[in-house]
């Protein structure tokens, strides 16, 4: 069973997305802001992050650069964000995003398949 970690500082979003990654068989942890995804991606050792970029204490953009530090080396980090603008989506993927995903242009059953087919490749 694949695990994700959705990080996302709106509880409806959170829910919403925790509750459609469990109807397609994920392991799902969940983290409201920056600081706790870091701790919950160091004991979860989630297979995906999905990450949105505004958030308090800590935004998606510095959670990545700490994440990248070997903290979880084998995790594919996906944004997913509302910030769609073309230098939001670049500056993201510079980052080291394995992907930049728009809330408000895929429903949550489209980010599940965006994530199977991103692990299935990973694991090809």
């Amino acid at each position: 069973m694949s695990k994700v970690l959705i990080v996302d500082d709106d509880a409806f979003l959170l829910d919403m997305y925790s509750i459609k990654f469990k109807e397609s068989g994920f392991s799902v942890e969940i983290a409201r802001n920056g600081e706790e995804a870091i701790s919950k991606a160091k004991s979860a050792s989630p297979d995906v992050i999905l990450l949105d970029i505004v958030m308090p204490k800590m935004d998606g953009l510095a959670v990545m650069r700490e994440l990248k530090k070997g903290i979880v080396p084998d995790s594919t980090i996906i944004i997913l964000t509302n910030l769609g603008q073309k230098e939001d989506v670049e500056r993201g993927l510079k980052s080291g995003a394995d992907d930049y995903i728009v809330k408000a242009h895929f429903t949550p059953s489209e980010v599940v398949s965006k994530v199977k087919n991103l692990l299935i490749k990973r694991k090809t």
